[in-house]
């Protein structure tokens, strides 16, 4: 669909995405996801284009600009790929840069957003722990002051990049019952008292690897509080709405992955004597999924275009995700019939985004959650 969002700027940006995604991705998507891991030189490659360095300052390394169109042209076009692994391998570190460009002290920014930007490192956001998930109000993992040190004993679970990660933003319990005892630390991986295990095998996404995190009396310095204390959770919520486009566009890219495939597989297959795209009711799914692509596309164009211009669009972008993830299951369901006993095979898009379109609809705000907070955020 065209929109009428273009710039020569935007359309350039997607050029780069859309050839990236096809000579560096693509080709070697299924022996990485097979493998489970992705090399680490794709995550510096990624990041010689920038992508992880929207609203950041040019001297940590960023863009020195923020777009949310591009934003999501980056999710969407990493999506065509076909294997969601691929992009939770390397954008691990989207949701902890934000935090520790704004909140962190200037020489924990000076020292670790260049090498993070870069793809040099990783790094992850620890929030989600083995008690709960979407209840972030509830979190048990504690810090206490002392001296000159905040002691944190806890754990967090599905952190993605959780394996591979140098640095992490965590949110420990540093006051009373509630979002508002919070706060942010900024640790990283051989701080003693510190240790992780991989999580067990994942219906999808097998190329990123997500982890759980033990505390254990581990210290880190009073300077590595990030932003104001019991205020850490109530200053990333914003956060939290950027990721949620970015699985928005995600989605979007994953339900034109399967048209496409669609369309290709029905022109190519023959039944009863002509090709499958020749028969009604295969015609009919196609026009579907394509309806529900151009719903999702008119809509992320909109919310876009309210973040650029403010203010952010919650209650948009709550119903937009929990409205996608349900588009996206039906878009790789059809798609899955469409292709019939072929789509079942390993090692095509449609079979990999049939697995993996359920992780869409938990992470990063579950629909039930979603549809919660949308409702609240229109005042009732």
């Amino acid at each position: 669909m065209t929109s009428p969002f273009d710039t020569p700027e935007r359309s350039a940006f997607r050029d780069t995405m859309q050839s990236f995604v096809a000579q560096e991705i693509t080709p070697h998507c299924d022996t990485w996801d097979e493998a489970g891991a992705v090399p680490w030189a794709l995550h510096q490659k990624a990041g010689a284009l920038g992508i992880w360095g929207f609203g950041i300052d040019e001297k940590h390394g960023g863009l020195g600009f923020d777009d949310c169109f591009m934003r999501a042209t980056y999710s969407e076009e990493l999506a065509r790929c076909g294997a969601g692994g691929v992009a939770a391998a390397i954008n691990g570190r989207m949701i902890s840069i934000e935090p520790i460009a704004r909140l962190a002290n200037s020489d924990i920014q000076d020292r670790v957003l260049p090498d993070i930007i870069a793809g040099r490192k990783g790094s992850s956001l620890g929030v989600t722990e083995p008690g709960g998930g979407s209840d972030v109000a509830n979190l048990t993992t504690r810090a206490h002051r002392d001296g000159n040190h905040w002691v944190l004993n806890g754990s967090k679970t599905f952190i993605t990049g959780g394996m591979t990660s140098d640095y992490f933003v965590v949110a420990a319990r540093t006051g009373g019952d509630g979002l508002t005892g919070i706060s942010l630390f900024f640790v990283e991986s051989d701080t003693i008292g510190f240790s992780r295990s991989a999580l067990p095998r994942k219906m999808g996404w097998w190329c990123s690897d997500q982890a759980t995190l033990f505390f254990d009396d581990m210290r880190v310095p009073a300077t590595n509080m990030m932003g104001a204390e019991n205020n850490g959770f109530l200053a990333i919520m914003e956060n939290f709405n950027l990721e949620r486009v970015g699985l928005i566009a995600g989605m979007l890219g994953m339900m034109k992955t399967c048209l496409e495939d669609s369309i290709a597989w029905a022109q190519e297959r023959e039944t009863f004597g002509k090709p499958l795209i020749r028969h009604q009711v295969i015609r009919h799914k196609i026009a579907e999924i394509s309806a529900r692509i151009d719903a999702v596309e008119a809509w992320l164009n909109m919310i876009c275009w309210k973040v650029n211009t403010g203010p952010m669009p919650v209650a948009e972008i709550c119903k937009a995700k929990f409205f996608t993830s349900k588009a996206c299951e039906f878009c790789a369901s059809e798609a899955m019939q469409i292709l019939g006993g072929a789509g079942y095979l390993r090692g095509n898009r449609i079979e990999r985004i049939y697995r993996e379109v359920k992780v869409m609809a938990i992470g990063g705000g579950s629909e039930e959650i979603m549809r919660d907070l949308a409702v609240r955020q229109m005042g009732l």
